[in-house]
């Protein structure tokens, strides 16, 4: 049996990647950690700087400087549509932070909740506890009454506490006279029911059943047969931004193997993040000779729901007469480069009031498990995202990515707003439900 090579040997073969970045500057105004340390080796180009000296043998692995830098690296790629030479940095982060792995090892606590994440039985389990906490308030209750010297308890339960589904009232509709004519939504009539298979996700599976089954109802209200892919697993994002990148891939290959089964013509993704990294399901293994093609044929299906609802011209005519404002995920917005898709949904909704928010494409300081591993950076970025958020007067902030939604709930569980974070689908299915509530126009008079 051939043994997978280590973190360095991954990053040394990767030259051709490393080497071409210039050095031209332009990532450092985009780079969250830069802009806020203000540090050369916190910035995209220092820390590529790093990984070329650990892949040409100049710098130990095990190197504290590389081990730091790495390390606070949120992962947002921010810096990748701004880079004229195209450097692939997400990339190239992950080997990078395999191999600081591979020298120094993984915390207690990453190693648990990775550990949780990539079984399915222990990620039931935890999800079914987090349930039973956060029901009722308890986690919002006992967050606000944890002391702040017990800072990772007490952001873990506001993170919990964001996860509860919010609650929108039945027939908000503003008035009779403004309900649209068409009480159904209207999208591209396909030639036939298009077979569409949807992530469950570990974490969205665990605390946001209610988002898969928001994803589920307006599929199946735009006319997509939803089909089981019951051999699924954890995409493995969690998992490769932590350096744990031989799990990642085993992942990996598992969820090849179970969704190229089921023979969907579409898979839909409601995560940010794990939309990116199945969507480079190909290139992640790229030099697996048994996977790569499967991987990468495999990858050509994966959508962001977004994405696939504005192909199929989704149209939701239920009035949802609310304030709120949309907060962008790193990984659909700089990695996947979906930008305006998810912005026009929901400027489709009926009723809608949308404003923007100041440094919405910035990252929230989430990064997967960031937030918790890096308490005291992570919550200086978190509280300038907070900041942005009140300052629209939003009853409500759309987020895509259930790591932004705890993170950016768990910051105004914090600050003791009442705005509350939702999945932008949840608003979708909620305006598919009021269509179908709403009387006909005709019976309006």
């Amino acid at each position: 049996m051939t043994r997978s090579p280590t973190g360095a040997e991954r990053l040394a073969a990767e030259e051709r990647r490393l080497l071409a970045c210039v050095h031209c500057g332009f990532c450092l105004s985009a780079c969250p950690t830069y802009t806020r340390l203000g540090n050369e080796a916190d910035s995209p180009r220092g820390r590529l700087v790093l990984m070329r000296a650990v892949a040409e043998g100049r710098l130990d692995a095990d190197d504290i400087s590389f081990r730091t830098h790495i390390d606070q690296c949120l992962g947002c790629r921010a810096c990748e549509p701004v880079c004229p030479s195209g450097v692939q940095y997400g990339f190239l982060a992950e080997r990078a932070r395999a191999a600081a792995v591979d020298a120094a090892g993984q915390s207690l606590p990453t190693r648990l909740l990775l550990t949780v994440f990539g079984n399915q039985s222990l990620s039931a389990l935890a999800g079914a506890g987090g349930r039973l906490l956060r029901a009722g308030g308890m986690a919002a209750f006992l967050a606000r009454l944890t002391p702040r010297v017990l800072s990772p308890v007490r952001f873990g339960l506001a993170m919990l506490a964001s996860s509860r589904p919010v609650r929108l009232p039945a027939g908000i509709i503003a008035s009779e006279a403004g309900r649209n004519a068409a009480n159904t939504p209207t999208n591209k009539a396909p030639s036939r029911r298009p077979r569409v298979a949807l992530l469950r996700g570990c974490v969205q599976d665990a605390l946001f059943t209610h988002v898969n089954r928001a994803t589920r109802e307006v599929l199946e209200a735009a006319g997509c047969d939803v089909i089981e892919v019951g051999a699924q697993q954890c995409c493995g994002a969690l998992h490769a931004h932590s350096g744990d990148l031989d799990h990642a891939l085993d992942l990996a290959r598992a969820n090849v193997d179970a969704f190229l089964a089921a023979d969907p013509d579409v898979i839909v993704i409601n995560a940010a993040g794990c939309g990116a990294m199945m969507k480079e399901y190909g290139e992640q293994l790229g030099s697996d000779l048994l996977y790569a093609q499967r991987a990468h044929d495999m990858a050509t299906r994966v959508r962001d729901i977004s994405e696939y609802l504005m192909e199929l011209d989704f149209r939701p005519s239920g009035r949802v007469p609310l304030r709120v404002t949309y907060d962008a995920p790193c990984h659909l917005h700089h990695a996947q480069r979906i930008t305006t898709a998810p912005i026009a949904l929901l400027q489709r909704i009926p009723g809608l009031d949308l404003v923007p928010l100041e440094r919405a494409d910035e990252c929230c300081g989430g990064a997967g498990i960031y937030g918790i591993t890096h308490p005291e950076l992570g919550g200086r970025i978190l509280d300038d995202k907070i900041d942005a958020v009140v300052n629209t007067g939003a009853s409500i902030v759309l987020t895509p990515n259930p790591g932004c939604m705890m993170q950016i709930g768990a910051g105004l569980v914090l600050r003791g707003t009442d705005t509350t974070v939702m999945h932008p689908i949840e608003l979708l299915a909620h305006s598919v439900r009021e269509a179908r509530t709403a009387p006909d126009q005709q019976d309006v008079t």
